[in-house]
């Protein structure tokens, strides 16, 4: 491999224990990972291989975990959705400002608000389907659901609204 800046040839070693800061949360370790360095101008690079696949497995222990989150992990589960703070602001029902808050952590995320990021994370694939942009246009009277289900050979289905 040759580096980016000036051309050399890299050296690679592997590191036991990467802190992967990028990620932005504070104790993400990534164990082998492959670091190379440029002897001649001290260019580096970090080879992360399946970076998606690494990040859907961070969200899955950021939303299993069974304390509140901090600002840092509902900001990478945002993230992770792929919504700005505006926008997941919108979904949420709350100002873009108490978004800015809880990730900064200058307020506590309430209970509702935190199993509400946890469940969008977990239902929504990486960053690439925007189909929770319908969050946005809940209406605020209070009216319950009527459905009307019926079993079929391989589950429920359902019926003629009623």
């Amino acid at each position: 491999m040759k580096c980016p800046e000036c051309g050399k040839a890299m050296k690679s070693r592997h590191e036991k224990s990467y802190h992967y800061k990028a990620s932005g949360l504070p104790n993400v370790v990534l164990a082998g990972i492959e670091i190379r360095t440029c002897p001649s101008c001290g260019e580096e690079e970090v080879v992360i291989p399946r970076i998606e696949e690494l990040h859907r497995l961070i969200a899955r222990g950021v939303m299993n975990k069974p304390a509140r989150l901090t600002g840092q992990e509902m900001r990478f589960l945002r993230k992770a959705i792929g919504l700005s703070g505006v926008d997941f602001a919108a979904r949420v029902g709350v100002s873009p400002e108490t978004v800015s808050r809880w990730e900064n952590d200058k307020e506590p995320i309430g209970p509702t608000a935190d199993r509400l990021v946890r469940l969008m994370a977990a239902q929504s694939p990486p960053k690439t389907d925007y189909a929770l942009d319908e969050l946005a246009n809940i209406a605020d009277e209070v009216k319950p659901l009527a459905m009307r289900l019926e079993p079929r050979a391989r589950g429920w289905a359902t019926a003629a609204a009623l």
